[in-house]
């Protein structure tokens, strides 16, 4: 018989997990690379920044291009394509509303934990609807080291006072899981745009198809 989990709260990445923005963030970066003059290599390189805190993929395109790449020219690019898709609406993940709803009605307390600017997750979460599901929010403005280090993991479990051993963990990207798994969290993977490597998926409880799937996981291992 497979072993209950003992769980006191659910930490949910947001971009790509609970809001399908991974697709808008990577087409417009593409975009914006393209409309520069960039072209060769560009997929590739966006979708390794998949999950990653928006200075270290500056950071990267910067090593990447050279001293001479215009940062605040792609910038530009990027937010105007960024916006323009984002006016059509801000969707949810399938199964987003589902598993906010059972979490809550296991009274499991539950904390946003983002690679993102406080700003942006704050008015991401509003635009989708859902800012008032969480009892904490952390994000890049918190910490010193974004994902993949576990620093973001470790103080949502503080600031909600249960031990990362006890929390559920759930990402969409490789990075996310990486900062999960090494902060102690029982860490469940959701995959967006890029697929689990192999070693993402050691660190992993399960890979599971929606978050209707970690939903029916988390009620099967008795942890709501």
């Amino acid at each position: 018989m497979t072993a209950p989990w003992t769980v006191d709260a659910v930490l949910l990445d947001m971009d790509g997990t609970l809001l399908d923005t991974e697709k808008v963030y990577f087409d417009s970066l593409v975009a914006a690379l393209n409309t520069c003059g960039y072209t060769d290599g560009v997929g590739a390189l966006c979708h390794s920044m998949v999950g990653l805190p928006g200075p270290v993929c500056e950071a990267m395109l910067r090593d990447h291009y050279g001293a001479t790449f215009p940062l605040d020219e792609v910038n530009r690019a990027f937010i105007v394509t960024r916006d323009r898709m984002f006016d059509a609406g801000l969707p949810l993940r399938p199964g987003t509303l589902a598993l906010l709803d059972g979490l809550a009605a296991a009274d499991r307390r539950t904390a946003i934990v983002t690679s993102s600017s406080r700003r942006t997750a704050e008015r991401h979460l509003t635009l989708a609807g859902i800012r008032d599901r969480f009892d904490t929010l952390l994000t890049l403005d918190d910490v010193t080291h974004g994902k993949p280090d576990p620093e973001l993991y470790l103080k949502a479990a503080a600031r909600l006072d249960v031990t990362p051993a006890a929390c559920i963990a759930v990402e969409d990207s490789n990075h996310g899981v990486t900062a999960a798994h090494a902060a102690g969290a029982i860490t469940l993977m959701v995959p967006d745009m890029a697929p689990p490597t192999d070693a993402t998926r050691a660190k992993c409880a399960a890979v599971l198809p929606d978050l209707n799937a970690v939903l029916a996981l988390l009620r099967a291992r008795g942890a709501l």
